[in-house]
């Protein structure tokens, strides 16, 4: 594992894993080891992902209500990078189609930080059609590495145990 890369996580690298498939309940190590690298500042996110997750109370908000050293407040770097991100890809966000509205957050601040951005969306294929840009495809745009929460697993090493 590389100490020294960073990771961005969008708000949909919580919130699906924490209700589908790594519930806290089936795989709590794993919840432990992401508090370890946020103490560690290997793993981030945006205070706006925050706002987004404390929109459902599912148990994730409770969660990370007492883990704040996740979050990181915007800069005036980071506001730049999101007015550079937005001019180029305005339809980023969406008030009225219920869009996330910390994309460009996550994106700017993996900019700012020089960080890889962790998603659960994926590229827009070519021909395929979509009005909705995505995260991977703005940060593609502007040469970001993104990732997917497995590929991200894969590359810190993180192994499961399975037991009754």
């Amino acid at each position: 594992m590389d100490l020294n890369k960073k990771y961005c996580l969008d708000a949909n690298a919580f919130i699906e894993p924490w209700n589908k498939y790594f519930t806290i309940n089936r795989c709590p190590g794993y919840w432990d080891i992401l508090e370890d690298l946020g103490k560690k500042l290997i793993i981030f996110c945006p205070d706006q992902v925050k706002r987004e997750i404390d929109r459902v109370d599912d148990g994730l908000k409770s969660w990370l209500d007492a883990r704040h050293f996740f979050f990181r407040q915007e800069t005036e770097v980071v506001q730049q990078h999101v007015r550079t991100i937005l001019k180029a890809f305005p339809q980023l966000i969406n008030v009225g189609a219920n869009r996330s509205m910390a994309d460009p957050w996550v994106i700017a601040h993996a900019m700012a930080e020089q960080a890889v951005v962790v998603s659960k969306e994926y590229l827009v294929r070519p021909g395929q059609k979509s009005a909705q840009i995505k995260v991977p495809d703005v940060c593609k745009h502007f040469k970001i590495a993104c990732i997917n929460d497995f590929s991200f697993i894969d590359e810190l090493g993180i192994k499961f145990k399975a037991s009754i």
